[in-house]
Formats: C-alpha cells, structure tokens, sequence
C-alpha cells in the first residue's frame, strides 16, 4: 500500500490524459510530456478528458502503483491550470482535498514548516 506523506512530491499533469493507457503509458506520459522520471519516487496524478475520473502513478521501489478514481455521478470541477506549463506541484493534503472533488487551493492548511534561523532562535533562549 502506499502512503502519502506530507515529504512525498506529487506532481499533476495539467493537460488531460487518455485513461486507456495503463502503467507503460502513463509512465511515457511523465518522461516526454511532464519531462520526469517516472522511477523517482514522485506521485503523477493525471485527469481524464471529461473530468469524470483521476489516475494516480507512483514507484515504490519494486514496482508501480496504479490509482484510479472515477466519481459515481459529476465531475471534478477544480483542475489546476498553468498556460505556459505541463506540470504543476501539490502538497499532500491538497491532493486529499482534489481526490474528493474538491478544489485545493482553497484550503486554509498551516503554512509549510521552515527551519528557524541560528539568530532567531538565540534571540527565543535570551527572552529576546
């Protein structure tokens, strides 16, 4: 089983994809249209064309992951949409926020965590 993780990369293909293809072809699609690789370990998450369904594709070390969801009745209505890209990031739990249809950047989650500079943190211990 796999796990996301707020430390997994998760990379969402913005253009639609042909859901007929399977681990090869998906694993095509990361290598020319996404222009990574597919063995890295990263989460590709893929749309179909009618929005109706995601595919999700990650390697775990031994082998793929092959993820699909197709919604019961409507469609994902959140996409993310850069012109001039193919590819864009997601955090973890904005990915648990579009696999249920929902639209991630509208969450109000905790800024990511930063590592505290040496003379802050100096500052914090003195009663600065």
């Amino acid at each position: 089983m796999i796990q996301i993780t707020p430390q997994m990369r998760v990379l969402v293909a913005l253009e639609p994809a042909d859901f007929r293809c399977g681990i090869d072809g998906l694993a095509r699609l990361c290598r020319v249209r996404l222009r990574e690789e597919p063995f890295s370990g990263v989460l590709f998450v893929f749309r179909n064309r009618k929005a109706t369904a995601i595919k999700a594709l990650a390697y775990d070390g031994q082998g793929f992951w092959l993820f699909h969801k197709r919604l019961s009745s409507g469609r994902f209505r959140y996409w993310p949409s850069r012109a001039d890209e193919a590819v864009t990031t997601l955090a973890a739990h904005e990915l648990t926020v579009l696999l249920c249809a929902g639209d991630p950047s509208a969450t109000q989650a905790a800024p990511d965590w930063r590592p505290v500079t040496p003379q802050a943190s100096a500052a914090v211990v003195m009663g600065d």
